[in-house]
């Protein structure tokens, strides 16, 4: 007789598309533009201003007409009259004629009449008398008098053009995009100074357990410190998200709900539940979420990590839903099933684009064996070079071993993993030499 389709394992894909039906972004701030890194932009951004503004010079030396060059040598260099100096940051009212020359910094705008640069290393500085300094040397002290051209300069030589880089208007970043150091770096440089960006989701993680003790608590005859909230609250963080510290609750339905509802209460866009998600006598998860909300799937195909819930309750003040969680409480199942479903949520309500891990290949060091019919999500690291890149085959594969025991409870393996080897549904094992897929974790 088959089983009935409410009895069914969802796949890992089920699952992951019905969180994803239901992540909204979150709504939009406007901050400015020195505190953006790791935000994602919520409308697009623009240039104020052309980069460069106007044109410059790219080069220490003199700015010059460059036809004054056309026949310079070092047999037969060309002499020019100094004029002036400018400095980068100056405004000189400078006209460069031909048989003239201006020296010049890295930076600084190029004068007027002016139409490009040598260098200062193809240059010799003559004083009053036409007495020669050194050759090339640094573009520093007092201004020469003359100075010879020892090559041809062509016209636009060592000018950065106006509007090279950037044109004021140009799109710098479309919505969606979250802004690394260097897209922070585009955007004050294009003249903007505050930017619209998704607010950080905020996510409150609750831990359950009578056995569980806040870290540094006496553990008494039968407690276990708790992993799952401090864990899960850092992998709030890394993704993007604000966490909010709901504490430990007891294997008690109305301490659970009570909790639930502070989350709730204090603006949460998602609630995180670790623990009594099973079917065990205490689980008390799966009543409490359906007393503030539902519960939309629960129980995926997936090694670590079965006993996923996932529903929704109302938000206070109406809007989008509050998703809801229901994490494993073994360690391991509670971050796997952070990686594979609670992640791309909080990627989805910051607002990015990007909501899963690109794709390695992997060649497994050693056999695993996992459950029928699950996917299973391996601990592994990585052999590295000397350099710590790693190492990879013929055809591009990284060599991986297995970080350590991959029971369920095992943290220490999975804080030594470097990644995670996915061990398909129909491969009941699979023996050392195996091609797998590889998902990197992040690493501080």
């Amino acid at each position: 007789m088959s089983e009935p389709a409410s009895a069914r394992l969802l796949s890992v894909e089920q699952a992951r598309d019905a969180v994803l039906a239901v992540a909204e972004p979150v709504g939009a701030e406007d901050i400015a533009t020195a505190d953006a890194l790791g935000r994602v932009v919520a409308g697009s951004v623009r240039a104020r201003v052309s980069l460069p503004p106007w044109p410059n010079s790219a080069m220490d030396g003199y700015a010059i007409v460059s036809s004054d060059t056309a026949t310079a040598s070092e047999e037969a260099p060309i002499e020019l009259r100094v004029i002036g100096d400018i400095a980068a940051g100056a405004a000189l009212e400078i006209t460069v004629v031909r048989g003239t020359a201006a020296r010049i910094a890295t930076g600084a705008r190029l004068p007027n009449g002016a139409d490009a640069v040598v260098p200062v290393e193809a240059t010799t500085p003559l004083d009053a008398e036409r007495s020669p300094g050194p050759r090339g040397r640094d573009a520093i002290g007092p201004v020469p008098a003359r100075c010879l051209v020892h090559e041809p300069v062509d016209r636009g030589g060592s000018v950065r053009a106006a509007g090279s880089d950037l044109v004021a208007g140009a799109v710098l970043l479309e919505p969606g995009t979250a802004l690394s150091a260097a897209a922070v770096a585009l955007v004050a440089g294009a003249g903007v100074d505050r930017i619209l960006v998704h607010r950080r989701p905020r996510i409150a993680v609750l831990a359950t357990g009578d056995e569980v003790r806040a870290p540094g608590q006496e553990l008494g005859p039968a407690g276990i410190p708790d992993a799952n909230g401090p864990g899960l609250r850092a992998l709030v963080t890394a993704a993007g998200g604000e966490a909010i510290d709901l504490g430990i609750a007891a294997d008690v339905l109305d301490d659970v709900v009570r909790r639930l509802r502070d989350g709730l209460a204090a603006g949460a866009d998602a609630l995180i539940v670790s623990g009594g998600v099973s079917v065990g006598p205490y689980d008390v998860v799966k009543a409490a979420i359906e007393t503030i909300g539902r519960i939309d799937l629960w129980r995926v195909a997936v090694q670590p990590g079965k006993p996923f819930a996932f529903g929704t309750a109302p938000r206070h003040g109406g809007g989008a839903p509050v998703l809801l969680l229901g994490l494993p409480g073994n360690p391991v199942s509670s971050a796997v099933t952070f990686e594979l479903f609670v992640r791309p949520a909080i990627r989805a309500l910051a607002g990015r684009q990007d909501l899963l891990r690109p794709v390695d290949r992997a060649v497994l060091g050693e056999p695993v064996v996992k459950s029928r019919d699950r996917r299973a999500f391996v601990r592994v690291v990585a052999e590295v070079d000397s350099t710590g890149a790693p190492v990879r085959d013929a055809r591009g594969r990284v060599a991986v071993h297995l970080a350590g025991g991959q029971g369920s409870h095992v943290i220490s393996a999975l804080a030594a993993a470097d990644a995670l080897a996915v061990i398909p549904e129909v491969d009941d094992s699979l023996p050392a030499g195996a091609e797998v897929a590889l998902w990197w974790l992040d690493r501080a």
